[in-house]
């Protein structure tokens, strides 16, 4: 992966890039990921099929996603291609850079609340992207699941400031909470009737795809309750359909039960 910022970017790699200036023969491009290098795309490489006005495709100041098909590091240029790039891979593309300047953004403010230097910023910001991949997916974990942070082994009041603000500003594909069950039953069918309540449980508050609840052992009396919903409203929801399904069943069986949300 290049340093953000700095190096060249590789061939066959898309890039989100501005627009400089317009010739005849072509446009120059700016590549804000790696020091504003400039790259050139050829007036055949704008569009499939003949281009009679360059200025018809493309304009000066406008962010575009090209495709890298040269790298001439000894001549300090990189050659692009616009009509190499396809509509669904575009947008893709220009959501991940949508996604990576949020991200910068955010810890911005985690810094700045924090009381960091901008070398500390930089800094934590190259541990995250080790540890998560991308600085975005940092946020997105801690949205998914509020102890994405600790698990991957940082530490700090700065955490909670950074989940806050994940939770503010953050959309995830879904998220993912847990929660802890103590069941004891001491008659002869005690382990049958806990997982036959289990079973119930997973099925009562489960919603198909959207919300999806397992049950696992952890060590008798301890049980782990995973529940994967589209929001923390769903997520909640299911977590006490959990606890509406097994308290009253085991202790209607003469067993006792408690739930921690973990």
């Amino acid at each position: 992966m290049a340093n953000d910022y700095g190096d060249w970017p590789d061939e066959g790699e898309l890039v989100v890039c501005v627009i400089t200036k317009i010739k005849q023969n072509g446009a120059y491009a700016s590549l804000e990921k790696y020091g504003n290098k400039e790259g050139f795309i050829f007036v055949g490489e704008i569009a499939a099929g003949w281009v009679k006005n360059i200025r018809s495709h493309v304009r000066q100041g406008q962010r575009l996603v090209a495709k890298v098909t040269r790298v001439k590091k000894e001549r300090k240029s990189v050659e692009l291609s616009l009509k190499s790039v396809s509509e669904e891979r575009r947008r893709e593309a220009m959501q991940a850079w949508k996604n990576d300047n949020r991200a910068r953004q955010l810890l911005k403010i985690v810094g700045e609340r924090s009381g960091w230097s901008d070398d500390e910023t930089a800094t934590t910001q190259e541990e995250l992207i080790i540890a998560f991949g991308e600085l975005y997916a940092a946020f997105e974990e801690s949205v998914i699941d509020n102890s994405a942070m600790e698990a991957a082994g940082f530490e700090g009041d700065w955490i909670k400031t950074f989940v806050d603000l994940a939770i503010e500003n953050i959309v995830p594909p879904f998220v993912q909470i847990r929660g802890h069950l103590e069941l004891v039953v001491t008659t002869e069918r005690g382990i049958e009737v806990i997982r036959e309540v289990l079973s119930s449980a997973e099925e009562a508050a489960s919603d198909g795809d959207e919300t999806v609840v397992t049950c696992h052992y952890d060590g008798a009396p301890r049980y782990r309750v995973e529940i994967r919903a589209p929001d923390y409203k769903a997520a909640e929801k299911a977590w006490e359909a959990v606890e509406a399904a097994v308290l009253p069943t085991i202790e209607g069986a003469g067993g006792s039960a408690t739930a921690e949300r973990a």
